[in-house]
């Protein structure tokens, strides 16, 4: 028995010979199946990699799930922080956005 080695080019070159039918019932199908043991994954599991991560503003906003012009206004009210700027760049921590996420909540 002859065992194949799927790698990601070979997966993608086969999608583009797929049909366009099938290849939404695959993309309908992964997104069902394929991740769902890990869809209740701890904060930890899921941005661990970036404790000491810097996130832009419009990262950040993403972060906190809401539009840049919400986290502006948080900014401009001082609610919200930069932790550097660089040239015109305002840059924002994950601990401290992760802290005014969960102040969010609490409010909620």
């Amino acid at each position: 028995m002859v065992q194949m080695t799927l790698t990601a080019e070979t997966l993608f070159t086969s999608l583009q010979h797929m049909p366009s039918s099938e290849r939404e019932r695959f993309f309908a199908l992964i997104s069902r199946k394929a991740f769902a043991e890990n869809d209740n994954l701890s904060h930890e599991e899921l941005f661990g990699h970036l404790q000491e991560t810097e996130f832009t503003a419009t990262e950040a906003a993403a972060y906190l799930d809401m539009s840049i012009a919400t986290f502006r206004r948080y900014c401009k009210q001082e609610k919200i922080t930069a932790s550097s700027v660089v040239g015109t760049s305002h840059l924002y921590s994950l601990a401290a956005l992760r802290e005014f996420k969960n102040a969010l909540k609490i409010i909620k």
